[in-house]
């Protein structure tokens, strides 16, 4: 099958071809003759799948002869990371419809966002948290919506969104298609499927998740006192260029970027406490090749959609096998090709441990030939404990108030 086969409209296929896509990936394939046909979707794929386009191309599809003014179609994505790549998607794709689309988040001025729910932009891209604040304070009544999709729907669970998409769903009319997608399917999310969908077309439905085929990976057993100096010596050794990395914390984030900097390589970080103007700024930097990483938290794990990336870095690993899934993800993406390089602390093993059960298989376990696993102790920790950033502060302070005096 190519995209040409499938009975698109022209305009789309001409955007299709515009990005360079050719043949659809299986989600497509499976998802979009279904989708165009009207059926309602509940569809389990990976991330890194093409799923973006599984579902915005139908929902295109339909909108591109409709009367403008009217939002249509509503997209709800968990964070704004992917609201913001969602838009960037739809409108490479819509490049030559006039169809117009706006993204709707917090973190942000809400003035543009009550504007472009006023106008009636044809599809509105939200997360449930700012679309319910726009709903509460009159500013959105989407009564002509008739499409709504729900992307990484098990993520909205994670981040606590249930409740949010339920009262998002009391605000708006029932929807003529709803189109479904999740990379897991927890019993919560099971159970919403069956309160919201009609008969639906199951596409992919993969009890067990796992990696993209094209991701390589890799562990490398580590003291914790030296994952920093190993990190260093896999982008100045050349065995890394580029990276998105991942660490458990927002303060461990900052202060890896920080020695990263010192080491003369390139970096930045994006995490809850970074504005939306320093995330945009540093993500859209590490598009351009201002820098060569991005130390993230995982709240930018299922946000960020950089083409061709070629490595991924668990700085730390985390301690949910799905989280796991979601950031290797970030690499060998539309069936490409990516490797993925975990470094792993004694006290993290039983953590990897959960993450083998869960992907089915033994990631395998090297070593940098070279590197000194013996030294270091005495490194900066990237961590300080609690009580101790506790008894700094107090430091501080009470210094404060004796020069005041």
């Amino acid at each position: 099958m190519s995209f040409s086969t499938i009975e698109l409209h022209p305009t789309l296929l001409k955007g299709v071809a515009d990005l360079g896509f050719t043949t659809p990936t299986p989600i497509q394939s499976g998802a979009i003759p279904p989708a165009l046909q009207g059926r309602d979707l509940l569809a389990c794929a990976v991330t890194g799948s093409g799923k973006t386009a599984a579902f915005l191309l139908p929902i295109l599809h339909r909108l591109v002869n409709l009367p403008r003014g009217t939002t249509r179609a509503l997209v709800l994505a968990p964070t704004r990371e992917l609201a913001l790549q969602l838009l960037e998607d739809l409108q490479a794709l819509a490049r030559h419809t006039g169809i117009k689309a706006a993204a709707v988040y917090g973190g942000v001025g809400m003035g543009p966002q009550v504007k472009a729910l006023r106008r009636g932009v044809d599809v509105i891209i939200a997360t449930p948290g700012r679309l319910l604040d726009h709903f509460q304070q009159g500013h959105a009544s989407l009564s002509g919506l008739q499409y709504l999709v729900l992307d990484e729907a098990d993520r909205m669970l994670d981040m606590g969104f249930l409740p949010d998409i339920r009262r998002v769903l009391r605000h708006v009319p029932k929807p003529k298609q709803t189109l479904f997608f999740s990379a897991t399917m927890p019993p919560p999310i099971e159970v919403l499927t069956r309160e919201i969908l009609r008969n639906p077309v199951k596409i992919s439905l993969q009890r067990r998740a796992a990696p993209a085929a094209g991701i390589s990976q890799a562990l490398y057993p580590v003291p914790r006192t030296l994952k920093g100096t190993l990190l260093v010596e896999f982008l100045k050794g050349g065995r890394i260029y580029d990276a998105l990395v991942f660490t458990r914390t927002k303060h461990r984030a900052d202060r890896l970027c920080k020695l990263l900097v010192r080491n003369g390589i390139a970096a930045e970080r994006i995490h809850g406490n970074r504005s939306q103007a320093q995330r945009t700024r540093a993500l859209a930097g590490f598009k351009a090749g201002k820098y060569r990483v991005l130390v993230a938290t995982d709240i930018a794990a299922r946000g960020i959609d950089v083409e061709a990336l070629g490595h991924v870095v668990n700085f730390d690993v985390p301690s949910v096998a799905e989280d796991y899934i979601h950031r290797v993800g970030r690499t060998g993406r539309a069936e490409s090709t990516g490797s993925a390089i975990t470094l792993v602390a004694p006290d993290e093993e039983s953590d990897i441990g959960q993450i083998e059960r869960a992907v089915g298989s033994k990631i395998p376990r090297e070593r940098l030939t070279g590197f000194s696993y013996e030294t270091g102790e005495g490194e900066a920790p990237l961590a300080v404990p609690p009580a101790k950033r506790i008894a700094t502060i107090r430091s501080r302070r009470a210094e404060r108030r004796k020069r005041a005096a």
